[in-house]
């Protein structure tokens, strides 16, 4: 198992965590981030995704369930939020196998659910509040 532990306090330190991040996971593709609500999760996918070269407008998939971005040279990023899911069925019926066994980045919000689905190599991201602090735990088998 390794991992990398990172606190940060503003918002202008998100691009070096999310790039931290990247470089961390090396050539892994699919990301689970464990956070309390209103802890950061959406807003570090949203910069994960800009560094990986996306433009496209960033939203929280909490009632899609699944956000589609384009990455560079026609890549595909997806932004699952399984919030909303009652139970893994539900998650297999919106294709959440294809989802993770593609070659495209994958970062899952609320992944307690389908944790059974999830490969052996999955980047596993926990955010912590204290105060204004986040601390942010990346770790993988």
């Amino acid at each position: 198992m390794k991992n990398l532990e990172i606190s940060i306090v503003s918002v202008e330190e998100l691009p070096a965590l999310a790039k931290s991040i990247l470089q961390f996971a090396e050539d892994r593709k699919v990301f689970a981030f464990y956070a309390q609500m209103g802890a950061g999760k959406t807003t570090l996918i949203k910069e994960i995704c800009r560094q990986l070269g996306s433009t496209d407008n960033f939203s929280s998939p909490t009632y899609s369930v699944v956000n589609e971005y384009s990455g560079v040279s026609n890549s595909k990023i997806f932004h699952i939020d399984c919030y909303r899911l009652k139970n893994l069925e539900e998650a297999l019926s919106i294709g959440m196998e294809e989802y993770l066994s593609g070659d495209n980045f994958c970062f899952i919000e609320w992944p307690e659910l389908v944790e059974l689905l999830l490969p052996a190599d999955v980047v596993k991201i926990s955010i912590r509040t204290d105060e204004n602090v986040r601390n942010v735990s990346i770790f993988t088998q």
